[in-house]
């Protein structure tokens, strides 16, 4: 692989190989991840989505292969993660702000740009009004998004969202992902996003990795998300459909009858 004299690639993966001791998880993953695109990383649960991403945050040591990040993520200062769930005891009262400046363990900042990164993420957040609520008042959908604030108050270059919609509704669903969406576009922030749910994948994606059996196909999403693929790695058969203007839909059809 070579050296990343492109700025614009945030990170490459070059023939990765992953296990959990003896037990090989993934093999010869190759992947290349430029500034602003929006990664889907696909798959039915056991696949090695998280596996993949514990790798690429610096928690798991590689089997083989390489893994690059760009220069400016090398100290991962400027990486975001949204895990699955809250990690915070429920036992203490902690208000949203106190929860998101949590975000900030490990960096050392003026009290300025603190208080400018909370309300910058607060706002992203549509968070603004609930700074002093004790973050265990609020709805499942207001803490997922109290979740991804705190990875925003780094200021990252690079957010990774492992399954950050799990267990919320779809309308709450559809609002966190439109201002992730949002976010992607108007501050160039390059999203990685873990989860096994296809049509969010098709609704939102720019790029995707998908998960078969051990290896990951990637590319754009108009190339990875066709029917063969999808069926290989979900067990069931998936019709896909691309309109005039190319945007993607699927459907999931246990029963083999087109929809």
């Amino acid at each position: 692989m070579r050296e990343m004299e492109n700025d614009q690639i945030v990170l490459e993966v070059s023939r990765l190989s992953l296990a959990y001791g003896k037990r090989m998880v993934l093999k010869d993953v190759s992947l290349q991840v430029m500034a602003g695109e929006f990664w889907f990383f696909l798959g039915p649960n056991g696949v090695g989505k998280t596996t993949l991403v514990k790798a690429l945050l610096g928690m798991l040591p590689v089997q083989a292969g390489k893994i690059f990040l760009n220069p400016s993520l090398a100290s991962r200062e400027l990486i975001g993660f949204v895990p699955q769930r809250c990690d915070l005891n429920p036992t203490l009262s902690t208000t949203v702000s106190e929860f998101v400046l949590l975000g900030l363990a490990g960096l050392r900042i003026k009290k300025k740009e603190t208080l400018d990164r909370l309300s910058w993420a607060l706002e992203k957040m549509n968070l603004e009004d609930m700074r002093l609520r004790n973050y265990w008042s609020l709805s499942g959908g207001q803490r997922q998004r109290a979740l991804v604030a705190r990875a925003l108050v780094r200021r990252p270059k690079l957010l990774i969202a492992d399954e950050a919609t799990k267990d919320l509704d779809l309308s709450t669903t559809i609002s966190l992902m439109q201002s992730l969406t949002d976010l992607n576009r108007n501050e160039n922030l390059t999203v990685l996003f873990i989860t096994h749910d296809l049509a969010l994948a098709a609704r939102f994606c720019t790029h995707t990795a998908l998960f078969i059996n051990g290896v990951v196909r990637t590319g754009s999403c108009q190339v990875v998300l066709n029917s063969e693929d999808l069926e290989r790695a979900y067990g069931v058969p998936v019709w896909v459909h691309q309109d005039p203007t190319g945007a993607l839909s699927v459907h999931i059809n246990g029963g083999g009858t087109p929809p």
